[in-house]
């Protein structure tokens, strides 16, 4: 008990210091703001390509709209490394955003007026992820320049993590009913407004400001090496990869299931997510207070309990039962970007890292991006509620496949 108090002492003094900092007391409301617009357009993206897809092709086309919100993030850091990576964190940032801003906003004008075919949705949401891996590097090596302390980076992830799982509480629910009411075009135009904002704001951070550390331009090592040359960070890597690839389909199959399986309504899919975001807005703000146990344990932990808390939604078509497996799934998923990050900010040179963390995001998304699209065809061939359940139970053998690589170097 006395140890919690600590704890909480602690990352309560932590978040004070955050609060401080010029820099963050700048940019991390504009990133609340566009992340509760990405929560937004979780909902309306899906809901829009089952609007206008063709008929008896709902499942593919929701697949493509989804993976093209983030798949192209690898070809933006390899063909645009040069021009990116003599960019402070807070212009990467805001490259991002505007971007995004542009794309969405695109999107949103065709679709109020009628006129949006399901290639050019697909490909503006494409175009609109270019430069993610950028822009989520930016975020997180900023958090690293601002931030000397380790346990202030790491309260400072958790906060970042928190406000993706904090748009899952406000953003879908808000969605379904806008969705509803007005249609998807106009809360997807909501999202691109709110990256215009984060644009803006983290435009306007002064270099001065950013941090004294060697600028990405004139890193002496590439990401890749750097990577390769950290097995540690390597592993990470993969174990992510997969771990996102199961994710996936989860995007595909739970708005298909409520639709066709359920027979139910944007509200009801804006409900799922929300009681997601919950639990995971709780879980991320608790990261800190994991800080003592070792983090390739509390990695595998959360791979293993996000798997079981897909079974309950898998098993049956009840609606209470799904939602607290969502509920606590998320619960358990939360800390992981924040300690995952944590890994990466303290075990790469500060001149490296912002390009480092593009690499890792460069192949992690796409790998959400890719589950998602074979979780097109596989929500075709066995129904949204058998692609839950199927996604479950291959997330729980990953994580403790990885339990025993673990014991296995431990032992050696």
């Amino acid at each position: 008990m006395n140890e919690l108090r600590s704890d909480v002492r602690s990352w309560a003094a932590s978040i004070a210091r955050l609060r401080r900092n010029p820099v963050l007391r700048r940019v991390l409301p504009a990133t609340l703001v566009s992340a509760l617009g990405d929560g937004l357009s979780l909902v309306a993206v899906a809901w829009l390509a089952v609007q206008i897809a063709p008929a008896g092709q709902a499942g593919v086309w929701t697949g493509l709209a989804v993976a093209a919100y983030a798949l192209p993030a690898p070809l933006g850091v390899i063909l645009l490394a040069r021009p990116m990576r003599g960019l402070r964190a807070s212009q990467l940032m805001a490259a991002d955003a505007a971007l995004r801003a542009v794309a969405l906003g695109a999107v949103a004008i065709l679709a109020v007026t009628g006129t949006l075919d399901p290639v050019v949705y697909v490909l503006l949401l494409a175009a609109s992820s270019v430069l993610h891996a950028w822009g989520s590097a930016g975020a997180y090596t900023l958090i690293a320049e601002v931030l000397p302390d380790e346990q202030d980076r790491v309260t400072g992830n958790s906060l970042l993590s928190t406000f993706t799982q904090a748009s899952f509480v406000i953003g879908p629910a808000v969605a379904g009913a806008l969705t509803a009411v007005a249609g998807p075009g106009w809360v997807i135009g909501l999202d691109a407004a709110s990256f215009a904002v984060l644009a803006l704001v983290a435009r306007s951070v002064p270099a001065r400001q950013a941090g004294d550390g060697v600028p990405p331009a004139e890193s002496t090592a590439g990401a890749w090496r750097t990577i390769l040359d950290r097995p540690q960070l390597l592993g990470l890597i993969a174990v992510t990869c997969g771990f996102f690839f199961l994710y996936g389909p989860v995007e595909v199959a739970l708005p298909i299931h409520v639709a066709h399986g359920l027979n139910g309504s944007p509200g009801l899919l804006g409900l799922y997510w929300t009681v997601f975001g919950i639990g995971a807005t709780i879980g991320a703000l608790g990261a800190s207070l994991l800080r003592r146990r070792p983090p390739w344990q509390v990695v595998v932990a959360i791979i293993v309990g996000w798997g079981a808390a897909l079974l309950p939604i898998g098993l049956t078509d009840a609606v209470l039962p799904g939602m607290i497996g969502l509920a606590v799934g998320g619960l358990i998923y939360g800390p992981f970007t924040a300690i995952s990050t944590a890994l990466f900010q303290s075990s790469t040179p500060p001149h490296a890292l912002s390009r480092v963390l593009a690499a890792r995001t460069a192949l992690t998304t796409p790998s959400t991006a890719l589950g998602t699209l074979v979780g097109g065809p596989v929500v075709t061939a066995l129904g949204g509620r058998l692609t839950l359940l199927l996604s479950g139970l291959l997330t729980v053998a990953l994580g403790l496949a990885a339990a025993a690589v673990l014991n296995l170097a431990r032992s050696r």
